[in-house]
């Protein structure tokens, strides 16, 4: 594998969010990234229960923060090539694709976690 440099510009997983980030510290098995820009949205729910809507607590889980800082394990980093977006913008793409494939499955989970998605879009963007 491939040793990364402080300064990189990288995309990382997250939980199953995924990020655009640059890496600000090295450690023996994690990158220390600063997010810049959201791919993709985490799954909401419970992480060890996937698409389960019957679990003890659904989680809501909130995308990481713009220049929020993060140990993403090294195996989940790869170099980034091409423009950064604006986290906002691509934080709302994230969001939008994450809502159009749950609407695309009519369970239990995709409408507890759509109603998540309502609550933490509300929050993302107070004005909209």
């Amino acid at each position: 594998m491939e040793e990364r440099m402080i300064g990189d510009i990288v995309t990382g997983i997250y939980k199953t969010g995924k990020y655009i980030g640059e890496i600000t510290d090295i450690r023996p098995m994690h990158y220390l990234v600063k997010v810049k820009a959201a791919l993709k949205h985490p799954q909401q729910g419970d992480l060890h229960h996937p698409k389960d809507a019957d679990v003890q607590f659904f989680h809501e889980r909130r995308a990481l923060a713009f220049n929020e800082q993060t140990n993403i394990p090294k195996k989940m980093v790869k170099p980034f090539d091409g423009d950064i977006p604006d986290y906002q913008e691509s934080l709302k793409n994230a969001l939008t694709e994450l809502r159009e494939e749950l609407m695309q499955l009519n369970t239990p989970w995709a409408e507890q976690s759509l109603s998540n998605l309502s609550r933490l879009e509300a929050d993302y963007f107070p004005n909209k």
